[in-house]
C-alpha cells in the first residue's frame, strides 16, 4: 500500500499533502515508514513533522504542545494593527509562541514577552521567539511577569482554551489525546480562562492597550462581557473564511 494509500485509509483529508510533507523531512526509508505509522495512529502531523506552518513561519512543535490553528491568524491580523513600533505585546497562554512571534516578524520592533503554565510549551516558545528577542516566562497566567511589565503592557493577545469541558470528547483525536488538557478545557461555558485574564489585564494594560483574546462563536458575547465587567470596551470580530472569532478590549 502506498503512503497516500495509507494515509487515506487512516482519514487523512489532505492524503496526498501529508505524504510529501513526511517524505520531505524523513532521512531514511525506515523514518519515512515509522513517521506514517505514527500519523496513521492519529499522531498530529505537526509533531512527527516537529514544526507547524504558521502565518507563513516555521514554528517548532514538540510532543504534548497545543498546535497553533490557522485561524488564530484574525488575531494576529488585529494585533498587528495595534502594535506601533516599540510597543509592548505579551503573548499569554502562549503554547508554542507562534502568535507572538508571527506579530513580531510582521509589526517589526516591538518588545515581546510570552508565558505559558506548560514546561514543554514553554521550551517551544522560547525557540520560536528567539529571532524577536522575546522573553518567554513559566507559570499561570500573568503570576510568572516581571512587576517591570505592570501597567506597560501595549497589546495583549491571548489564545486561552475555550472548549467547553463537555465538548472534549468531540475534539478530533488528535487534538483530544495528544494535546495537554490544560490547553484545551475552558471550564462548564469555555470561558473560565477568559474571565481571569479579563480581571487582572487591566492592571497590565498600558494607558490605551487593548486586550485581544481568541473565542468561539458560542463563547463571545460571554468573552465580551468579561472584558467589560473589567473595564475593557470590547468588540467582536469575525473571518467567515477562517471560521475565527477574536474579542477585542480597549482599554481606558
Amino acid at each position: 500500500m502506498t503512503i497516500v494509500a495509507r494515509l487515506r485509509a487512516a482519514g487523512c483529508v489532505f492524503a496526498e499533502d501529508e505524504a510529501r510533507l513526511l517524505s520531505a523531512e524523513a532521512r531514511t526509508e525506515a523514518e519515512l515508514d515509522t513517521m506514517v505509522q505514527r500519523r496513521v495512529d492519529g499522531e498530529p502531523l505537526e509533531v512527527i513533522l516537529g514544526w507547524a506552518e504558521f502565518c507563513g513561519l516555521r514554528v517548532v512543535v514538540e510532543p504534548g504542545v497545543f498546535v497553533p490553528r490557522r485561524r488564530s491568524e484574525l488575531l494576529v491580523r488585529h494585533a498587528v494593527t495595534l502594535a506601533r513600533p516599540g510597543a509592548v505585546v505579551l503573548d499569554l497562554c502562549c503554547g508554542t509562541g507562534a502568535l507572538g512571534a508571527a506579530v513580531a516578524a510582521r509589526a517589526g520592533a516591538i518588545r515581546l514577552h510570552a508565558a505559558d503554565i506548560e514546561p514543554a510549551a514553554v521550551r517551544c516558545a522560547r525557540a520560536n521567539v528567539a529571532d524577536a528577542g522575546g522573553e518567554v516566562y513559566e507559570g499561570d497566567l500573568f503570576a510568572p511577569l516581571p512587576a517591570t511589565l505592570r501597567g506597560h503592557i501595549d497589546v495583549l493577545i491571548v489564545n486561552a482554551p475555550y472548549v467547553p469541558t463537555d465538548a472534549i470528547a468531540m475534539m478530533p483525536p488528535e487534538a483530544r489525546d495528544h494535546e495537554p488538557r490544560v490547553a484545551l478545557d475552558g471550564g462548564q461555558d469555555g470561558v473560565d480562562v477568559h474571565r481571569r485574564v479579563a480581571a487582572e489585564a487591566p492592571q497590565w494594560l498600558a494607558p490605551g492597550g487593548h486586550l485581544l483574546i481568541e473565542t468561539g462563536e458560542s463563547q463571545a458575547r460571554h468573552t465580551a462581557e468579561a472584558m467589560a465587567h473589567n473595564g475593557l470596551t470590547p468588540e467582536v470580530c469575525t473571518d467567515d473564511e477562517l471560521y475565527a472569532t477574536i474579542v477585542v478590549g480597549a482599554g481606558g
